[in-house]
């Protein structure tokens, strides 16, 4: 006994939902039912393997990081003052 059912209730609740939504029906809902159980398992494997792929990755360096600088740089100020200087030369 099932807390109180017995199996001749569960098959007569068994036959009216058979008479009522008929095998065809049921059938398509077992088949949905399967595949998304399928995909549900496909992607918790496909999970794992991507936890163990990023693990794997974690400990490589992703990128180089570079503190030096260039020797080159170029002071705008500096420009817009020496050019002010030369115009006020060639004023004079």
């Amino acid at each position: 006994m099932l807390g109180g059912i017995s199996i001749w209730q569960l098959l007569i609740v068994l036959g009216i939902i058979i008479l009522v939504f008929g095998t065809k029906k049921l059938r398509n809902v077992g088949t949905d039912l399967g595949g998304a159980v399928k995909g549900f398992k496909k992607a918790m494997h496909d999970e794992e393997k991507n936890k163990e792929a990023d693990k794997d990755d974690a400990d490589q360096p992703h990128a180089k990081v570079s503190h030096e600088e260039p020797g080159n740089t170029y002071d705008v100020q500096a420009e817009e003052k020496q050019t002010a200087n030369d115009r006020n030369e060639e004023r004079k």
